[in-house]
């Protein structure tokens, strides 16, 4: 995606100390969502905004926050904002937006995630907090507990909303929303608006301002990706590693669909002299933060992850992305690609695909409105993706054929021969007969196929 340089952040009605904060970032320019729905969040309007990721919209709505909440006091256990957040690395990222922009604000903020110790959440939430950025898991459970009040909540922004729904988080959400004041700002974030999320936002949003900065499930024009095809899953080891050598890797995300196959990956490349490391839902909260952050600070080449780290994470400069795996489901490649290619930057995208492949390469080809290239210099392995791919069509056609067969086969265990004979592959030889009685064994085309009747042979 090209940001056009049209508007600065001095246009869109932040405060001094927040503009000075950008400018220590090096930042100038807003990000097409910023420059939209900042203003908007300023007049305290609701907000649904559709953004791929990539775009910005973790600062749309922390700086404006930043702001607004300026003037108050929070109270022991009793935050002023609520931020929800899918997983513990997304909200770490925002709680990080937080610390660059509200340097120069006295707001305090609290992350409240599980995997680490509920003890010093607790102290934190004592002292009280202006922003709460939160798992909605964890949230609960201090709720239930008694350790937090949420009657005072201001704002409330769920960020990756989809990605909730994916994760079976939209129970929580609709408890979280109950226990809060009904009258309070609503900022609602996602990539992709399936009929589920928009049903929530249409119960969450009062008269909301939309703001959306490209086609729902579309992919950053600043990525370029390819289909690498092999005939095998052995053999993608052996194509990662000819494209690794070929290309310019500063650092690159792995993505699995197993986490099992993440340490054998993760192996293998560190057999091949690269450095690399995991990170996937299994690991220990501490495990994962110690991996993300050698990672950032180029310590660890190559992060072999699962979907965890699909959404969220802002790693900038990020060069690559493989997929190890075609994902499971279409949505989930936009936000995979989505980690390169970040904030104007470009990126390359590798997807390995089998031949097993072609009816989920064919869902994500739809969803984003393009057929992937196919990248050279690989497996000659067949490319095309059958055109009824996705319809039914191909599997009807298969089981028809499969049910032909076995009808087939059965006629022959009874002595009868199959309503169709297979074809003849170029390696067949002709039988006997059928070449002494009509000197050729594709001679014979008419209703009766091999089987002619005594009486109209030649004798």
């Amino acid at each position: 995606m090209e940001f056009k340089e049209t508007v600065a952040f001095t246009d869109l009605g932040l405060s001094e100390p927040v503009l000075k904060a950008i400018k220590d970032v090096g930042y100038e320019h807003p990000t097409p969502i910023q420059a939209q729905a900042i203003p908007i969040v300023l007049m305290c309007r609701d907000v649904l905004g559709l953004a791929q990721t990539g775009t910005g919209k973790t600062a749309a709505f922390t700086m404006p926050m930043i702001d607004i909440l300026a003037g108050g006091r929070a109270k022991a256990r009793m935050p002023r904002s609520l931020i929800l957040s899918p997983t513990r690395e997304l909200a770490a990222q925002i709680a990080e937006n937080f610390d660059q922009y509200g340097k120069y604000h006295p707001l305090t903020h609290a992350l409240i995630v599980g995997g680490t110790s509920m003890d010093e959440q607790i102290k934190r939430l004592d002292r009280g907090v202006d922003v709460l950025i939160a798992t909605p898991g964890r949230l609960l459970d201090l709720f239930s507990r008694g350790k937090i009040l949420l009657a005072d909540i201001k704002i409330l922004v769920i960020d990756e909303a989809d990605r909730m729904l994916d994760m079976g988080f939209i129970p929580d959400l609709e408890k979280i929303a109950s226990l809060l004041p009904p009258i309070r700002q609503t900022l609602f974030f996602s990539a992709t608006m399936p009929p589920e999320i928009k049903k929530l936002a249409d119960k969450f949003l009062v008269n909301p301002k939309t703001v959306s900065v490209s086609p729902p499930s579309s992919t950053a024009a600043s990525v370029e990706h390819f289909l690498v095809n092999v005939s095998h899953a052995q053999n993608k080891s052996a194509e990662f590693y000819r494209i690794f050598r070929q290309e310019d890797v500063k650092n690159a995300f792995v993505f699995c669909n197993r986490k099992r196959d993440i340490n054998d990956v993760c192996k293998f490349m560190r057999s091949k002299g690269i450095k690399a490391d995991k990170l996937h839902g299994d690991m220990e909260q501490s495990e994962r933060t110690v991996a993300l952050n050698a990672f950032k600070n180029d310590q660890v080449q190559v992060l072999v992850c699962s979907d965890v780290a699909a959404r969220g994470l802002d790693v900038q400069g990020m060069s690559h992305v493989f997929n190890w795996d075609v994902p499971f489901h279409a949505e989930d490649y936009v936000h995979r690609i989505g980690r390169t290619g970040r904030a104007g930057a470009t990126g390359r995208a590798f997807t390995f695909s089998t031949p097993n492949d072609f009816k989920a390469v064919a869902q994500i080809q739809k969803l984003i409105g393009k057929k992937i290239n196919v990248f050279g210099g690989g497996e000659n392995v067949a490319t095309e993706v059958p055109a009824d791919a996705g319809t039914g069509e191909a599997e009807k056609t298969e089981e028809r054929s499969a049910r032909k067969n076995r009808r087939g086969g059965r006629r022959n265990r009874r002595g009868g021969k199959p309503e169709h004979s297979a074809a003849k592959t170029p390696s067949e030889k002709p039988r006997n007969h059928e070449v002494r009685q009509h000197g050729h064994a594709d001679e014979n085309n008419g209703t009766f196929g091999t089987d002619v009747p005594a009486f109209l042979k030649k004798g």
